[in-house]
Protein backbone atom coordinates (compact mmCIF):
# COMPACT_ATOMS: atom_id res chain seq x y z
CA UNK A 1 0.00 0.00 0.00
CA UNK A 2 2.89 2.77 1.17
CA UNK A 3 4.71 1.61 -2.06
CA UNK A 4 1.00 2.31 -4.48
CA UNK A 5 1.05 5.71 -2.54
CA UNK A 6 4.33 6.67 -3.04
CA UNK A 7 4.17 5.60 -6.92
CA UNK A 8 1.16 7.87 -7.00
CA UNK A 9 2.56 10.92 -4.92
CA UNK A 10 6.00 10.75 -7.83
CA UNK A 11 3.69 10.45 -10.65
CA UNK A 12 1.38 13.31 -9.96
CA UNK A 13 4.48 15.34 -9.11
CA UNK A 14 6.14 14.60 -12.55
CA UNK A 15 3.16 15.05 -14.90
CA UNK A 16 2.96 18.24 -13.44
CA UNK A 17 6.50 19.16 -14.04
CA UNK A 18 6.13 17.92 -17.35
CA UNK A 19 2.34 19.68 -18.11
CA UNK A 20 4.43 23.54 -17.29
CA UNK A 21 6.86 22.26 -20.43
CA UNK A 22 3.71 20.90 -22.36
CA UNK A 23 1.65 24.18 -21.52
CA UNK A 24 4.19 26.43 -22.35
CA UNK A 25 5.42 25.13 -25.52
CA UNK A 26 2.50 24.82 -26.84
CA UNK A 27 1.86 28.87 -26.17
CA UNK A 28 4.67 29.08 -27.73
CA UNK A 29 4.17 27.59 -30.75
CA UNK A 30 6.91 24.50 -30.71
CA UNK A 31 5.50 21.09 -31.70
CA UNK A 32 5.08 18.50 -28.87
CA UNK A 33 5.65 15.22 -30.58
CA UNK A 34 4.27 13.18 -27.09
CA UNK A 35 2.95 14.33 -23.89
CA UNK A 36 2.78 10.99 -21.70
CA UNK A 37 1.73 9.59 -18.18
CA UNK A 38 4.01 6.77 -17.14
CA UNK A 39 6.85 5.12 -18.95
CA UNK A 40 7.73 2.15 -20.86
CA UNK A 41 5.61 0.38 -23.76
CA UNK A 42 2.44 2.46 -24.37
CA UNK A 43 -1.23 1.08 -23.04
CA UNK A 44 -3.30 4.08 -24.51
CA UNK A 45 -2.47 6.45 -27.42
CA UNK A 46 -4.73 8.84 -29.16
CA UNK A 47 -4.07 11.79 -31.32
CA UNK A 48 -6.50 14.80 -31.83
CA UNK A 49 -5.89 15.39 -36.06
CA UNK A 50 -6.91 17.37 -38.77
CA UNK A 51 -11.01 18.60 -38.32
CA UNK A 52 -11.48 16.21 -35.66
CA UNK A 53 -10.04 13.40 -36.61
CA UNK A 54 -9.15 11.08 -33.36
CA UNK A 55 -6.47 8.13 -33.90
CA UNK A 56 -6.40 5.65 -31.39
CA UNK A 57 -4.23 2.78 -30.43
CA UNK A 58 -4.31 0.53 -27.76
CA UNK A 59 -1.34 -1.78 -26.50
CA UNK A 60 0.58 -0.91 -30.26
CA UNK A 61 3.66 1.57 -30.61
CA UNK A 62 1.65 2.77 -33.55
CA UNK A 63 3.06 5.35 -36.35
CA UNK A 64 0.13 7.48 -36.08
CA UNK A 65 1.98 10.15 -38.96
CA UNK A 66 1.23 7.38 -41.50
CA UNK A 67 -2.45 7.88 -40.41
CA UNK A 68 -4.39 10.74 -42.19
CA UNK A 69 -5.51 13.90 -40.64
CA UNK A 70 -3.42 12.70 -37.86
CA UNK A 71 0.28 13.40 -38.99
CA UNK A 72 2.76 15.77 -37.27
CA UNK A 73 0.09 15.98 -33.90
CA UNK A 74 0.75 15.49 -30.73
CA UNK A 75 0.43 11.53 -29.23
CA UNK A 76 -1.35 11.42 -25.85
CA UNK A 77 -0.28 8.41 -24.14
CA UNK A 78 -0.85 6.19 -20.87
CA UNK A 79 2.37 3.93 -20.55
CA UNK A 80 2.60 0.27 -19.00
CA UNK A 81 5.09 1.76 -15.85
CA UNK A 82 3.24 3.79 -13.79
CA UNK A 83 5.76 5.82 -12.92
CA UNK A 84 6.63 9.63 -13.83
CA UNK A 85 6.06 11.16 -17.72
CA UNK A 86 7.62 12.88 -20.37
CA UNK A 87 6.98 15.73 -22.54
CA UNK A 88 9.11 15.00 -25.32
CA UNK A 89 9.38 18.57 -27.88
CA UNK A 90 10.82 19.06 -31.36
CA UNK A 91 13.97 19.69 -31.95
CA UNK A 92 14.78 19.73 -28.05
CA UNK A 93 17.76 18.04 -27.98
CA UNK A 94 19.14 17.87 -31.51
CA UNK A 95 19.02 20.96 -34.47
CA UNK A 96 15.47 20.31 -36.57
CA UNK A 97 14.84 22.97 -39.57
CA UNK A 98 11.20 23.46 -38.85
CA UNK A 99 9.82 26.57 -37.87
CA UNK A 100 7.72 24.98 -35.36
CA UNK A 101 10.86 23.13 -33.41
CA UNK A 102 11.72 23.75 -30.03
CA UNK A 103 15.62 24.64 -31.24
CA UNK A 104 13.63 27.20 -33.84
CA UNK A 105 11.93 29.03 -30.83
CA UNK A 106 13.49 32.62 -29.65
CA UNK A 107 15.59 32.15 -26.68
CA UNK A 108 13.22 33.53 -24.27
CA UNK A 109 10.47 31.34 -25.19
CA UNK A 110 12.82 28.68 -24.75
CA UNK A 111 13.50 30.03 -21.64
CA UNK A 112 9.84 30.26 -20.56
CA UNK A 113 8.95 26.38 -21.43
CA UNK A 114 12.82 25.13 -19.79
CA UNK A 115 11.10 27.35 -16.44
CA UNK A 116 7.58 25.72 -16.61
CA UNK A 117 8.38 22.64 -15.65
CA UNK A 118 9.88 23.60 -11.70
CA UNK A 119 7.63 26.30 -11.84
CA UNK A 120 4.47 24.05 -12.24
CA UNK A 121 6.04 22.10 -9.11
CA UNK A 122 5.40 25.21 -7.12
CA UNK A 123 2.26 26.08 -8.05
CA UNK A 124 1.30 22.20 -6.99
CA UNK A 125 2.57 23.01 -3.85
CA UNK A 126 1.23 26.22 -3.39
CA UNK A 127 -2.31 24.74 -4.83
CA UNK A 128 -2.04 21.84 -2.20
CA UNK A 129 -0.67 24.35 0.63
CA UNK A 130 -4.13 25.88 0.45
CA UNK A 131 -5.91 22.92 1.56
CA UNK A 132 -3.73 22.30 4.16
CA UNK A 133 -3.83 25.59 5.22
CA UNK A 134 -7.94 26.12 4.68
CA UNK A 135 -8.19 22.42 6.71
CA UNK A 136 -6.17 22.50 9.20
CA UNK A 137 -4.69 26.27 9.50
CA UNK A 138 -1.17 27.34 10.62
CA UNK A 139 1.33 26.43 13.15
CA UNK A 140 2.31 30.08 14.36
CA UNK A 141 5.42 30.97 16.02
CA UNK A 142 3.46 31.10 20.06
CA UNK A 143 5.90 30.78 22.65
CA UNK A 144 3.99 27.80 24.90
CA UNK A 145 6.56 27.16 27.64
CA UNK A 146 9.32 29.30 29.19
CA UNK A 147 11.57 27.34 32.11
CA UNK A 148 11.97 28.87 35.15
CA UNK A 149 15.45 31.18 35.56
CA UNK A 150 15.88 31.07 31.45
CA UNK A 151 17.35 33.53 29.19
CA UNK A 152 13.28 33.56 28.19
CA UNK A 153 12.41 34.29 31.33
CA UNK A 154 14.61 36.73 32.60
CA UNK A 155 14.14 38.80 29.46
CA UNK A 156 10.54 39.35 29.83
CA UNK A 157 9.08 37.15 27.62
CA UNK A 158 6.03 35.35 28.38
CA UNK A 159 4.03 32.39 27.42
CA UNK A 160 1.64 33.77 24.21
CA UNK A 161 4.40 35.81 23.08
CA UNK A 162 4.58 35.17 19.24
CA UNK A 163 8.24 35.48 17.99
CA UNK A 164 8.49 37.34 14.64
CA UNK A 165 12.42 37.12 13.91
CA UNK A 166 15.83 35.38 14.95
CA UNK A 167 18.72 37.64 14.38
CA UNK A 168 18.25 38.61 10.43
CA UNK A 169 15.42 36.02 9.67
CA UNK A 170 12.06 36.71 9.71
CA UNK A 171 9.84 33.77 11.28
CA UNK A 172 6.11 33.39 10.24
CA UNK A 173 5.52 29.53 11.49
CA UNK A 174 6.42 27.53 14.62
CA UNK A 175 8.71 25.34 12.30
CA UNK A 176 10.78 28.38 11.10
CA UNK A 177 12.33 28.08 14.78
CA UNK A 178 13.23 24.68 14.70
CA UNK A 179 14.83 24.97 11.23
CA UNK A 180 16.28 28.40 12.17
CA UNK A 181 18.06 26.44 15.09
CA UNK A 182 18.78 23.06 13.44
CA UNK A 183 21.04 25.18 10.96
CA UNK A 184 22.01 27.75 13.47
CA UNK A 185 22.83 26.03 16.56
CA UNK A 186 22.95 27.93 19.66
CA UNK A 187 26.63 29.26 20.93
CA UNK A 188 28.23 31.07 23.30
CA UNK A 189 26.91 34.04 21.25
CA UNK A 190 24.57 36.39 21.91
CA UNK A 191 20.61 35.87 20.26
CA UNK A 192 18.84 38.55 18.99
CA UNK A 193 14.82 37.61 19.06
CA UNK A 194 11.96 39.75 18.06
CA UNK A 195 8.60 39.41 19.11
CA UNK A 196 4.79 40.44 19.32
CA UNK A 197 2.64 40.56 22.63
CA UNK A 198 -0.73 42.34 21.76
CA UNK A 199 0.18 43.72 18.38
CA UNK A 200 3.02 45.54 19.22
CA UNK A 201 6.80 44.50 18.53
CA UNK A 202 9.47 44.29 21.01
CA UNK A 203 13.34 43.27 20.66
CA UNK A 204 15.37 41.62 23.14
CA UNK A 205 18.84 40.36 23.26
CA UNK A 206 19.77 37.23 25.02
CA UNK A 207 22.78 35.08 25.91
CA UNK A 208 22.03 31.03 25.36
CA UNK A 209 22.89 28.99 29.08
CA UNK A 210 24.46 25.71 29.28
CA UNK A 211 22.25 23.06 30.70
CA UNK A 212 23.33 20.23 32.31
CA UNK A 213 23.79 17.83 29.02
CA UNK A 214 26.05 20.72 27.95
CA UNK A 215 23.90 22.13 25.13
CA UNK A 216 23.16 26.07 24.94
CA UNK A 217 19.44 26.59 25.59
CA UNK A 218 17.59 30.03 25.54
CA UNK A 219 14.87 28.34 27.57
CA UNK A 220 11.16 27.83 25.99
CA UNK A 221 8.87 25.95 23.45
CA UNK A 222 7.19 26.50 20.81
CA UNK A 223 5.17 23.83 19.54
CA UNK A 224 1.42 24.78 19.93
CA UNK A 225 -1.65 23.79 18.04
CA UNK A 226 -2.62 25.15 14.59
CA UNK A 227 -4.62 28.31 13.87
CA UNK A 228 -7.28 28.81 11.79
CA UNK A 229 -6.69 31.74 9.23
CA UNK A 230 -9.68 33.63 7.08
CA UNK A 231 -9.08 33.44 3.33
CA UNK A 232 -6.19 35.73 3.18
CA UNK A 233 -4.46 34.33 5.69
CA UNK A 234 -4.91 30.62 3.95
CA UNK A 235 -3.37 32.38 0.94
CA UNK A 236 -0.57 34.57 2.78
CA UNK A 237 0.26 31.04 4.81
CA UNK A 238 0.40 28.81 2.09
CA UNK A 239 2.38 30.99 0.73
CA UNK A 240 4.90 30.81 3.66
CA UNK A 241 4.37 27.20 3.65
CA UNK A 242 5.97 26.70 0.17
CA UNK A 243 8.66 29.19 0.88
CA UNK A 244 9.29 27.53 4.07
CA UNK A 245 10.12 24.21 2.27
CA UNK A 246 12.16 25.77 -0.45
CA UNK A 247 14.38 27.53 1.94
CA UNK A 248 14.22 24.25 4.15
CA UNK A 249 16.06 22.48 0.36
CA UNK A 250 18.21 24.69 -0.04
CA UNK A 251 19.64 25.03 3.11
CA UNK A 252 19.91 21.39 3.31
CA UNK A 253 21.87 21.20 -0.23
CA UNK A 254 24.26 24.23 1.30
CA UNK A 255 24.87 21.64 4.63
CA UNK A 256 25.44 18.69 1.82
CA UNK A 257 28.19 20.93 0.23
CA UNK A 258 29.59 21.80 3.14
CA UNK A 259 30.35 18.54 4.26
CA UNK A 260 27.69 18.58 7.26
CA UNK A 261 25.11 15.77 5.80
CA UNK A 262 25.88 12.28 6.59
CA UNK A 263 25.03 9.87 3.32
CA UNK A 264 22.59 8.38 5.90
CA UNK A 265 20.52 11.33 5.95
CA UNK A 266 20.22 11.45 2.10
CA UNK A 267 17.13 10.08 0.96
CA UNK A 268 16.19 8.57 -2.45
CA UNK A 269 13.39 7.10 -3.93
CA UNK A 270 13.05 3.97 -1.69
CA UNK A 271 14.00 6.33 0.95
CA UNK A 272 10.78 8.23 0.73
CA UNK A 273 8.41 4.93 0.08
CA UNK A 274 9.37 4.03 3.96
CA UNK A 275 9.04 8.29 4.89
CA UNK A 276 5.87 7.98 3.23
CA UNK A 277 4.68 4.48 4.67
CA UNK A 278 6.14 5.91 8.56
CA UNK A 279 4.16 9.35 8.12
CA UNK A 280 0.73 7.36 7.04
CA UNK A 281 1.60 4.84 10.20
CA UNK A 282 2.06 7.69 12.75
CA UNK A 283 -1.14 9.50 11.01
CA UNK A 284 -3.82 6.10 10.92
CA UNK A 285 -4.79 6.76 15.01
CA UNK A 286 -6.26 9.95 14.26
CA UNK A 287 -8.52 8.99 11.34
CA UNK A 288 -8.98 9.21 7.30
CA UNK A 289 -8.41 12.77 7.46
CA UNK A 290 -5.44 13.33 9.08
CA UNK A 291 -3.64 10.36 6.92
CA UNK A 292 -5.34 12.43 3.75
CA UNK A 293 -3.35 15.70 4.76
CA UNK A 294 -0.21 13.54 5.46
CA UNK A 295 0.00 12.56 2.24
CA UNK A 296 -1.17 15.97 0.50
CA UNK A 297 1.79 17.45 2.62
CA UNK A 298 4.40 15.08 1.36
CA UNK A 299 3.44 16.14 -2.03
CA UNK A 300 4.40 19.72 -0.80
CA UNK A 301 7.36 19.02 0.34
CA UNK A 302 8.39 16.30 -2.46
CA UNK A 303 7.17 18.99 -5.11
CA UNK A 304 9.29 22.18 -4.14
CA UNK A 305 11.97 20.23 -3.40
CA UNK A 306 11.80 18.89 -7.43
CA UNK A 307 11.52 22.15 -8.32
CA UNK A 308 14.32 23.50 -6.22
CA UNK A 309 16.74 20.50 -7.34
CA UNK A 310 15.88 20.93 -10.98
CA UNK A 311 16.56 24.33 -10.90
CA UNK A 312 20.08 23.41 -10.48
CA UNK A 313 22.48 25.01 -12.48
CA UNK A 314 23.71 21.06 -13.14
CA UNK A 315 23.50 19.50 -17.21
CA UNK A 316 20.94 17.69 -17.52
CA UNK A 317 18.85 19.16 -14.87
CA UNK A 318 16.30 22.37 -15.91
CA UNK A 319 18.52 24.45 -14.29
CA UNK A 320 21.52 23.38 -16.68
CA UNK A 321 19.75 23.62 -19.93
CA UNK A 322 18.67 27.53 -18.39
CA UNK A 323 22.52 28.36 -17.91
CA UNK A 324 23.00 27.26 -21.67
CA UNK A 325 20.34 30.12 -22.55
CA UNK A 326 21.49 32.79 -20.35
CA UNK A 327 25.13 32.10 -21.82
CA UNK A 328 22.86 32.22 -24.91
CA UNK A 329 21.40 35.61 -24.07
CA UNK A 330 24.84 37.41 -22.62
CA UNK A 331 26.55 36.12 -26.01
CA UNK A 332 23.73 36.78 -28.54
CA UNK A 333 24.10 33.29 -30.06
CA UNK A 334 24.05 29.67 -29.43
CA UNK A 335 26.07 27.31 -27.88
CA UNK A 336 27.42 24.83 -30.75
CA UNK A 337 24.57 22.06 -29.88
CA UNK A 338 26.25 19.01 -29.54
CA UNK A 339 28.78 20.55 -26.92
CA UNK A 340 25.68 20.94 -24.86
CA UNK A 341 24.71 17.55 -25.65
CA UNK A 342 27.43 16.40 -24.80
CA UNK A 343 27.81 18.29 -21.74
CA UNK A 344 24.15 17.12 -20.87
CA UNK A 345 25.00 13.48 -21.60
CA UNK A 346 27.88 13.61 -19.29
CA UNK A 347 25.78 15.18 -16.96
CA UNK A 348 22.63 12.23 -17.26
CA UNK A 349 25.42 9.68 -16.51
CA UNK A 350 26.61 10.80 -13.50
CA UNK A 351 22.98 11.35 -12.45
CA UNK A 352 22.42 8.08 -12.82
CA UNK A 353 25.37 6.98 -11.05
CA UNK A 354 24.43 8.89 -8.42
CA UNK A 355 20.89 7.71 -8.28
CA UNK A 356 22.11 4.07 -8.00
CA UNK A 357 24.40 5.12 -5.21
CA UNK A 358 21.06 6.86 -3.21
CA UNK A 359 18.88 3.87 -3.80
CA UNK A 360 22.24 1.50 -2.46
CA UNK A 361 22.22 3.71 0.37
CA UNK A 362 18.43 3.45 1.13
CA UNK A 363 18.38 -0.28 1.29
CA UNK A 364 21.18 -1.08 3.00
CA UNK A 365 20.06 1.55 5.62
CA UNK A 366 16.64 -0.62 5.28
CA UNK A 367 17.96 -3.56 5.92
Amino acid sequence: MNILVAILIFTVIIVIHELGHFLLAKKNGVTVTEFSVGMGPRLITFVKGNKGIVCKAFLTQNNFDALEGCENHTKYSWKLLPIGGSCMMLGEDEVIEDENAFNKKGVWARISVIFAGPFFNFLLAFALSIIIVSIAGHDAPTIMSIEAGSPMEQAGLIVGDEITKINDSNISIAREIGVYFQFHPLTKETVEIEYARDGEKQTVVLTPVKNEEGAYRLGFSFNGPREKVGPLGVLKYSFVEVKYWIKLTVESLGQLVAGKVSKDEIAGPVGIVDMVGGAIKESKSYGVTAIILTIINTCILLSANLGVMNLLPLPALDGGRLVFLFIEVVRGKPVNQEKEGMVHLIGLVALMVLMAFVMYNDISRLF
